[in-house]
């Protein structure tokens, strides 16, 4: 049965591997198709853009800073630099194509009591936020300016939970009367100003566009350069990657269906009727000419392209993590964010930030990408607020000049709709509902200021709560009965079904936990110390494991099971224990990697040493390598 099953899985390696191949394929055709040319993309400034917005992109709410209570606005961006001051903000080292790399941004999560986040093989554990239940249990894991902070950032959760469906359909943009205003009395010089304003944009982007082309030709035909979004996700730093053309998520299956364009959405909207939403030093010609006849391009990209329409229907592979895969689960009911992810960036402490591959929008904070591991057609909520400098002054007043930070979106897998960019000012708000962030993708596009960003999600956390896990536990650990006066253990259950349960159970703990927390999860504890008790008792079960692992090895060496139910049990520890050590092996590579020695000592990766090493109480030192050779030697002899 066991071999049967080492085959079926590498048959579905190999055939992962080809379909990767083919896709690289795929794209490397589209990119040298594509060549110097920009696919088109409307702003606030553009004739069509609101038609676009509305026919491509009406998943996209932005709610205006003024639109938001004062006082609300006040406790969040205090709590923001509250969690900056106190160094709570922090780059992740997380995994791409087998490297580690940092993340371009720093941040922290903040959540529901006992969740976590997981992104790009890397787990990150929440900051409890602390509402009125908490207070009132007397829960105290953080200092009181902290917890004021999370509590500031609760409050605005709960409202972005009541406010993300309020708005209603067609109502894309919501703002406070002066700037209907300024749109009313903008439009009435939008028409005599708009010819000459294309022409100069039009000599002058492109003469900009092609400029920084002709720089990023040799990466953006790179088989480097072409990198996965599930490897792109929230702005890692890591050369040549922002760009890629399709960053398509693990998490999105039904992408390939749902990004056909229809016909009426494959041309450029005509008429403009929206110029709200401008930010003071923003101008069109960042929009690299892309306002003048923007339907010639589209109709050009179309004939030239449409071989090359890539679709993405295969299926997923299932085997990722340590535990059974569970039923998708679909965003029904109210809504409840029980995250948000918060992030900080200083471009002027930033440097080597990518161009924008595809549209030319500019400099690029966060690459192209899906949100991931979230509840499907889940919204998400992200509130923006940008600072004066590093030190986290207020972006209001005398920053006129400063160019804004902004968002582009496109549809997956499409190079016939034009794209969007939207800038932000100080506070504004946006959402993502319906199924936006399945169907399209985003980028964030760097201003010059400091930027906070707090980004609410419906994680999906079926398998990525404490409550999970230790339930999980309670089901290996059932299988051990421990004599309540010698303390000796003994297995209840020889079945090899359910030991091998019990040691996937294991591998869960040590990896989806323990190994994740230790390399980078506890440098929290030196500011909440929420998680410390928990995972303490995470690792003594941890242990009660290894035990059983060490009785389950000792069941298998015994001269007197019957044969075939013996071989069978001894090929169940070999795949789970061969497992294991690979895991550890690149888990002791990532600590031990030139990357994570960089880091501080306090944020530093932690390679906890195995039992046998450190507990003197353990009856042997577990080493798997000797472990594994045992167990194949006894397979051979059978």
């Amino acid at each position: 049965m066991k071999a049967r099953q080492c085959k079926h899985n590498s048959r579905n390696m190999k055939r992962s591997a080809d379909s990767e191949g083919e896709k690289r394929t795929k794209r490397r055709k589209l990119l040298q198709e594509l060549g110097d040319k920009k696919i088109p993309f409307l702003g606030p400034s553009n004739r069509g853009f609101q038609q676009l917005w509305d026919s491509s992109y009406s998943g996209l709410i932005l709610r205006k800073s003024c639109s938001l209570p004062a006082e609300l606005h006040g406790r969040v961006q205090a709590a923001l630099l509250t969690l900056r001051s106190k160094g709570c903000l922090l780059r992740d080292l997380v995994r791409v194509r087998d490297r580690d790399v940092f993340t371009a941004v720093s941040r922290a999560l903040l959540g529901e009591p006992g969740h976590t986040y997981r992104y790009l093989d890397t787990r990150l554990f929440a900051i409890p936020w602390h509402n009125e239940d908490s207070d009132a249990k007397g829960q105290s894991c953080c200092d009181p300016d902290l917890r004021a902070a999370c509590k500031a950032l609760w409050e605005l959760n709960t409202f972005f939970c009541s406010d993300v469906f309020q708005l209603k359909e067609g109502d894309r943009l919501t703002q406070c009367l002066k700037g209907e205003v300024e749109v009313k009395q903008g439009e009435e010089d939008e028409t005599e100003s708009k010819h000459s304003e294309e022409s100069k944009n039009s000599e002058g982007g492109d003469s900009e566009s092609r400029q920084s082309e002709e720089g990023d030709t040799e990466s953006k035909h790179s088989e480097e350069w072409d990198i996965e979004s599930k490897h792109s996700e929230e702005g890692c730093s890591l050369s040549k990657q922002e760009g890629e053309w399709d960053t398509e998520s693990k998490h999105s299956s039904e992408e390939g269906e749902s990004s056909q364009v229809k016909p009426s959405d494959t041309s450029v909207p005509t008429g403009y009727e929206h110029s709200g939403g401008k930010c003071p030093g923003w101008a069109p010609k960042a929009i690299g000419g892309t306002d003048a006849e923007p339907e010639k391009p589209v109709v050009e990209l179309k004939h030239s392209l449409s071989d090359y329409h890539i679709e993405d229907k295969e299926q997923q592979e299932s085997g990722q993590g340590c535990s059974q895969p569970s039923p998708p689960q679909v965003c029904t009911g109210p809504v409840k964010f029980n995250v948000t992810l918060l992030n900080y960036m200083d471009p002027a402490a930033t440097s080597q930030l990518k161009e924008e591959p595809y549209y030319g929008m500019g400099k690029m904070a966060v690459g192209w990408h899906h949100d991931e591991n979230l509840i499907i057609h889940s919204p998400v909520a992200v509130y923006s607020y940008t600072c004066h400098d590093d030190k986290g002054e207020s972006s209001e007043g005398g920053s006129g000049e400063k160019a804004c930070w902004r968002i582009g979106l496109k549809v997956a897998w499409d190079i016939h709709t034009p794209g969007l960019m939207l800038p932000l000012e100080s506070g504004d708000c946006y959402y993502m509902r319906d199924d936006l962030n399945s169907t399209h993708q985003h980028c964030v596009l760097a201003g010059e200021t400091a930027r906070f960003s707090s980004t609410h999600r419906v994680a999906e956390c079926s398998t990525g709560t404490l409550t999970y896990i230790q339930s999980r536990c309670q089901e290996a650990l059932s299988n051990l009965h421990t004599d309540p006066e010698t303390g000796s253990h003994r297995l209840l259950a020889l079945l090899p079904t359910t030991l091998q349960h019990c040691e996937e159970i294991h591998n869960e703990v040590e990896f989806e936990w323990l190994r994740q927390y230790w390399f980078q999860g506890q440098r929290y504890a030196r500011f909440c110390s929420w998680w410390t008790r928990p995972m303490e008792q995470l690792e003594k079960d941890w242990k009660l494991m290894e035990t059983m692992t060490m009785l389950f090895l000792a069941t298998v060496e015994e001269e007197g099971q019957a044969g075939e139910g013996r071989r069978e049990m001894a090929e169940t520890l070999l795949s789970a224990l061969t497992d294991r050590h690979q895991q550890r092996q690149t888990w002791r590579d990532r600590c031990h990697s030139s990357l994570a020695q960089t880091l501080p000592p306090e944020e530093a990766p932690v390679d906890r040493p195995f039992w046998g090493v450190d507990d003197p109480g353990m009856p042997l030192p577990f080493d798997l390598a000797d472990i594994i050779n045992r167990v194949e030697s006894l397979l051979w002899r059978m």
